[in-house]
């Protein structure tokens, strides 16, 4: 976790990153029609490991449909 943070220093933007990069990843192996050895989460964690991706350049910001979908499901 130690070693996450010294590349996205908050939990909370951390989580989020992954996420995302995770549904990225998965989306693009759906789309080629390839499957994953590893969860789409792990694959996101590693890169994050790796330095190869950080919050720098991600679009964070949450769409109003996204955000209108998830309250009329509750």
């Amino acid at each position: 976790m130690s070693k996450l943070n010294s590349y996205i220093p908050n939990r909370y933007m951390l989580v989020n990153v992954v996420a995302r990069r995770a549904r990225q990843i998965s989306e693009a192996a759906e789309e080629m029609g390839e499957p994953l050895n590893d969860k789409p989460v792990t694959l996101a964690i590693r890169e994050v490991a790796e330095g190869k991706l950080d919050a720098r350049g991600m679009d964070l910001t949450i769409e109003e449909d996204v955000v209108d979908q998830e309250t009329e499901q509750l």
